[in-house]
C-alpha cells in the first residue's frame, strides 16, 4: 500500500499493466444476495489464469451505487484476499465513491485497513459545485487517511473536471497521484499532462495509445479499470499480446496485430451496449447486466440474478443476440 507521502513515486513505479473492474454477481430474490463464491471465482480467473497485474474494486462495473457499505467492503476484502492468494504482488485499486463525504471517507479508511493499494474518488454524482467542490470532497478524505489516492473522472457522475481544475487537485492535495480519464476527450488529458507532468494519467480513449501518447509520458502504462478479462480467455490471450506491444512502443505491429486478430472487429460487433442504454442514449453508463452477460457467454460465473440491481434495466434480447454473436466470430467461444 502507498502512503499519502510516498504515492505519486509508487504510482510511476506500479501503475502498470491490465487491470479488470471487476463486476459483482447477485443472486437471491431481486438480486438482494451476492454470490460470493462467484467472485473469489472472477478474481482467481483474473489475477491466477489470465495473470493480469491490476484489480480495479466496487467501482461503475461493480454497480457501486446499488451496493451497500458492507457488501463494498466485503468485496474488497474478497478481492484482496484471492487476488493476493494467486499474485501477492497484484495492485488492488478501490473506488470509495459516495454522494456523502462521510461514506466516502469510511470507505476509504477501510480500504487503507484492509490493504488496498490506491483509492479512487469519482468525482460526486451529486451537487457537486464544480471543481471546488471537488477539491473540497477530497480534501476532507485526503485529511483524514493516509493512502494514495486518484481521481476518477466519468461523465457518468454528471460533472467532468476541466484539466485546470484536475491540475488544482493535484497540486493541492499530496495523497493524489493518478487519475483515470473516462469523458473520451484526449485533447483535455493532454493539456491535464502539460499542467501536471507528473500525474500518472489513463485515457479511457484506447487510440492515444497508438499514437504514441505512452512513448511520451502523456499517460501511464497501465489499463486501470477496463474489463480486460472479456477480452481474452486463457487459451488465446489476444487482449495480452496487443498490450505488450503498446507498452513496447512496437505500435505499428500493434495496429497490425488488432486488425488481424481480430480485436478491432470485436469492439465495433460488440456495439455500445456496456455502456449505453437506449433509453437514454445521452448518457454515459455501466450497464452491469451487459458486462455479466458478456462473462457469461465467456463462461465465468455471474450469480444466479444475473441482471442488474435497480436502478438499471434489464438487458434485452437484441444486446444478447449481438454480444453472443460478437464473441463467436471473433472466436473465443465455439460457433
Amino acid at each position: 500500500m502507498a502512503t499519502a507521502k510516498d504515492a505519486r513515486d509508487w504510482a510511476r513505479e506500479h501503475l502498470r499493466g491490465i487491470g479488470d473492474s471487476l463486476y459483482t454477481p447477485f443472486s437471491g430474490r431481486d438480486g438482494d444476495d451476492i454470490d460470493w463464491d462467484a467472485y473469489r471465482a472472477l478474481v482467481r480467473y483474473c489475477v491466477g489464469e489470465l495473470s493480469h497485474s491490476l484489480l480495479w474494486c466496487t467501482s461503475g462495473i461493480a454497480e457501486f451505487w446499488s451496493l451497500t457499505i458492507d457488501e463494498r467492503k466485503r468485496l474488497l476484502e474478497i478481492a484482496i484476499e484471492e487476488g493476493r492468494a494467486a499474485n501477492p504482488d497484484v495492485v488492488v485499486q478501490a473506488c470509495t465513491a459516495a454522494t456523502a463525504a462521510k461514506d466516502c471517507l469510511e470507505l476509504t479508511r477501510h480500504a487503507q485497513e484492509a490493504g488496498a493499494d490506491i483509492v479512487y474518488i469519482q468525482t460526486p454524482m451529486m451537487e457537486a459545485h464544480g471543481g471546488q467542490g471537488v477539491l473540497d470532497f477530497f480534501r476532507y478524505v485526503a485529511e483524514r487517511t493516509d493512502i494514495a489516492l486518484g481521481m476518477f473522472n466519468s461523465p457518468s457522475s454528471g460533472y467532468v473536471l476541466t484539466p485546470a481544475e484536475s491540475a488544482r487537485i493535484y497540486d493541492e492535495i499530496p495523497a493524489v497521484c493518478a487519475t483515470k480519464e473516462g469523458a473520451f476527450r484526449p485533447m483535455a488529458s493532454r493539456m491535464l499532462h502539460e499542467l501536471a507532468p507528473r500525474l500518472a494519467v489513463w485515457e479511457c480513449d484506447k487510440t492515444v495509445y497508438r499514437a504514441g501518447w505512452l512513448r511520451d509520458g502523456i499517460v501511464c502504462p497501465a489499463q486501470l479499470g477496463t474489463a480486460g478479462y472479456l477480452f481474452e480467455t486463457p487459451q488465446r490471450r489476444v487482449f495480452s499480446e496487443y498490450w505488450e506491444l503498446i507498452v513496447t512502443d512496437r505500435l505499428v505491429e500493434a495496429m497490425d496485430f488488432a486488425r488481424e486478430s481480430g480485436l478491432d472487429q470485436f469492439d465495433l460487433d460488440m456495439g455500445s451496449w456496456f455502456t449505453c442504454y437506449p433509453g437514454r442514449p445521452d448518457y454515459f453508463t455501466h450497464w452491469g447486466g451487459a458486462f455479466k452477460y458478456a462473462a457469461s457467454v465467456l463462461g465465468l460465473p455471474i450469480g444466479s440474478y444475473p441482471h442488474s440491481r435497480p436502478p438499471q434495466a434489464q438487458l434485452p434480447a437484441e444486446a444478447k443476440t449481438q454480444i453472443a454473436a460478437a464473441y463467436k466470430r471473433f472466436g473465443l467461444v465455439d460457433a
